[in-house]
């Protein structure tokens, strides 16, 4: 399976890549509650790329067993206005959208590797993996 770009401008990239991700997922043979989990932190992660910074692009690695083992990365990043406390932002409750601030720390929960790169002003870099 090939990597994937899509970008993210529009709630209709949202459902787009979550659709993506849930066709990749099932290629590779991850079970419906992972595809679903999955899913649901690609809504969450490319909602914040085009709520704060209005476009980015998601890419998407199939990783197979010649990479180590199987899974999926994917990669949410933006030229947007950075986020100032990375540490703030990944603490339950946080938020600066007036939404519940589960969403960062609740997407990291549902995966293995959750890495967050920000500079405020230039822009923020989200990868994720979870393993088959």
């Amino acid at each position: 399976m090939q990597s994937r770009s899509i970008a993210l401008e529009s709630e209709h990239d949202i459902a787009v890549a979550r659709g993506e991700v849930r066709t990749l997922a099932a290629g590779i043979g991850f079970r419906i509650i992972d595809q679903t989990r999955l899913a649901t932190v690609t809504s969450e992660l490319a909602r914040n790329v085009v709520k704060y910074a209005k476009r980015g692009r998601m890419i998407a690695q199939p990783l197979d067993a010649a990479q180590g083992r199987p899974g999926l990365r994917l990669i949410f990043e933006d030229t947007g206005p950075g986020i100032p406390d990375v540490g703030a932002a990944m603490r339950d409750g946080f938020s600066t959208g007036r939404g519940l601030g589960k969403g960062l720390p609740g997407s990291k929960r549902l995966v293995d590797v959750f890495e967050i790169e920000s500079t405020v002003g230039v822009g923020t870099r989200v990868t994720i993996v979870r393993w088959l």
